[in-house]
């Protein structure tokens, strides 16, 4: 008897042994499959942060009609308007006036002595009526609220045919208030201002890239509620956040003085 009790303690030590072991393998999965979802969700986690900054940055950093304000595309056989006005055309005054979208009259005030070279270029497109007739291409309606306007090819890639720079009166704490005129531009490039410039509908932060912020020329100074209840509050084309307003809206005219 004392061999066949020897050979069942065995047996029973042995299957202890391997019911030990099954749940040490068990435990070792779970374990690792904890560790890898604990990885895969930290992964997650960073692409989520990742693109709520990228919503912040493309607009202003793959080039106006890129941002694609980034995006301000570079102006591209568009057609001319002579050559960069010189900044003293600005006078070093305020210039005020109407700039009038979807029948909205825009009351708007330009500061020449903060922003010379910008201002000289927008007096001397609005003399000129470059931009009568065209349309505002781009809207953004998620972390960024702006209104992208000027562009003559109406897609982002046109300009006057010219660019300019340096940028000027970039707000310091990157926060455009709202009511704020703003030159587009193309990222990283502070010499690629042109035509095309944003209206911003809501206060927005709008992060500095390697160039610096975005030229602010001047407000809105009555009008904004108008314009967003019948333009901006529409939304974007297939309930996007970023692109074609959904209601069609162009500059009637633009008159300074």
């Amino acid at each position: 008897m004392a061999p066949k009790q020897n050979d069942r303690e065995a047996r029973q030590a042995r299957e202890r042994l391997r019911a030990y072991q099954a749940r040490q393998t068990v435990h070792e999965h779970k374990v690792k499959r904890r560790k890898r979802d604990n990885w895969v969700a930290g992964i997650a986690a960073v692409v989520i942060v990742a693109l709520a900054v990228g919503t912040q940055l493309l607009y202003f950093s793959a080039g106006p009609g890129a941002a694609k304000p980034s995006s301000s595309a570079s102006p591209s056989a568009s057609p001319s308007a002579g050559g960069v006005p010189p900044k003293t055309l600005a006078e070093d005054r305020t210039w005020t006036g109407t700039m009038t979208i979807n029948g909205v009259p825009l009351g708007v005030s330009l500061d020449g002595a903060a922003a010379p070279q910008a201002v000289s270029s927008t007096v001397s497109l609005v003399q000129k009526k470059f931009y009568d007739g065209l349309t505002c291409h781009r809207l953004t309606t998620s972390g960024i609220f702006v209104l992208q306007c000027g562009d003559p090819q109406g897609n982002g890639q046109g300009g006057p045919g010219y660019e300019y720079g340096p940028i000027e009166n970039a707000p310091a704490d990157d926060v455009y208030k709202a009511g704020t005129i703003a030159m587009a531009r193309q990222g990283n490039n502070a010499e690629s201002q042109g035509s095309q410039f944003f209206i911003v509908y809501e206060d927005t932060k709008i992060p500095s890239d390697d160039a610096g912020g975005y030229t602010v020329i001047g407000s809105v100074t009555s009008g904004l509620d108008q314009l967003k209840a019948q333009v901006t509050d529409k939304g974007v084309e297939g309930g996007k956040t970023d692109g074609t307003p959904a209601v069609k809206t162009t500059i009637d005219s633009f008159t300074l003085q």
